[in-house]
Order: structure tokens, then sequence, then C-alpha cells
């Protein structure tokens, strides 16, 4: 991936960017990660900013954005009271309703491909969605699903040009998936599913887009209602 377009885009986007962490502004950028983290950041919520009405009736809300946390630190950010897991990326679903990921995983992956920090950041968007959605439009494989809306949500970023896809940028979203993947398929609510499944997700997501992610008959009607 690339921010070629991130003074563009956070030029027109500085208040959405206060309104999606929550009121807080990043810390300064001072590395090529932060400011990819930034960018997906402001890609993803400008996508749903755009297009939720496209697909779903009620007003879009974003998340806040906890941003990055150290996991190994006595005071890691809580959900519901319990501490973030260390080298994890997260999205609280209760009443705090949040995005994190741990400063440390994003480092490791990020050493592999800049891709991964989107792939991260959307997945936990895509999470923040299910969310938003009454319960026959989010499906029982919720990771899967995430996957798919990560695709939908950064491709519809690129083709919107907030984010850019660089040459081998799907590549490292695949072996990043594949990293990360279940060793077994996709069997109980929870699982993440198999390499293949993942990266089937994700591409399903790319390919025909936030409809594409969701259940056969809520896609027929094309109408959903937020649930949040």
């Amino acid at each position: 991936m690339a921010h070629r377009h991130r003074m563009r885009v956070c030029a027109g986007l500085t208040a959405a960017l206060l309104a999606v962490s929550g009121g807080h502004a990043f810390a300064a950028p001072n590395d090529e990660m932060t400011r990819d983290i930034e960018t997906a950041v402001l890609g993803v919520d400008a996508y749903w900013e755009a297009h939720w009405s496209d697909f779903f009736t009620e007003t879009y809300v974003p998340p806040t954005v906890l941003g990055e946390y150290d996991g190994a630190s006595p005071n890691v950010p809580t959900c519901d009271g319990e501490p973030l897991d260390d080298d994890n990326a997260v999205y609280c679903s209760t009443a705090e309703d949040y995005v994190a990921w741990d400063t440390d995983l994003m480092r490791f992956g990020y050493a592999y491909g800049d891709a991964f920090v989107y792939l991260v950041v959307a997945h936990e968007w895509g999470h923040a969605i299910q969310n938003r959605l009454h319960a026959e439009l989010q499906t029982i494989d919720g990771e899967l699903q995430a996957d798919c809306l990560a695709g939908a949500e950064l491709e519809g970023a690129a083709q919107d040009g907030t984010v850019v896809f660089e040459s081998g940028d799907v590549d490292e979203v695949h072996t990043a998936l594949v990293r990360d993947a279940d060793k077994t398929p996709w069997t109980k609510e929870g699982d993440h599913g198999s390499a293949s499944e993942r990266v089937e997700a994700f591409t399903l997501g790319q390919e025909l887009g936030v409809e594409g992610c969701l259940p056969d008959e809520a896609s027929a009607e094309g109408a959903a209602a937020l649930g949040r």
C-alpha cells in the first residue's frame, strides 16, 4: 500500500479524524508505519462514510480508534474490564466500541510488507461494522466475514483514491492471511478459518464488494438496518 495521497486525505478529513479517534488526534507520526496506519484508518472510515447508505439504512457511526497499545505494559487498555492481549488486534464490541492493535504486532507484520497494517485495520473495522448490523446480516463465521469486509473496504477505498494498491500488496495481504490462519478449516464460531478460506473471503470482498460479504438472502434483499 502507499500513502502518496495521505496529505490530501488528511486535509479533507481532519474533522473526521477527530471524530473517528473519539476526539483525540493521533500521535504525531514518527515513522512510516504510523503514517500507513493513519492512512488505513482514514481510508477505511472515508469509504464507509461515503458508501454506507449504498448498502444499509440508518447513519454510519465509526468506532473509536484507540489505536496502538503496548500489550506488555501493566497499564494495558481493557475491554469490558479485561486487559487486551499482547501481540493482538481487537475490536471491543462492548459499549466502549473501539478498535486497537498492539504496537509489536504491527511492527512484526510491517517488516514483511506495509500492506499488513492495512489488513489489520480493515479487519478490525469489519468487526465494528458487523456489530452495527442486525443479526440476520451477520454470518456465523464472523472472522471470515470480517476478512471479506476488509477486502471490500480496501478495494473500495482504492477505487475512491484514498489508498493506493502497489505492486505486491495483494501478495503481502495473502501472505499475512495465510500466516495467521488456523491449521484446520472453519468449524465453529470464533474460528478464523484455514489459509485458503481466509484468502478466499478477502478476495470475495475485493471482487463483489460489501454485498458479497452478506448472507445470500440479505444480499438479495439489498437493504439492511443498523443494529447498534
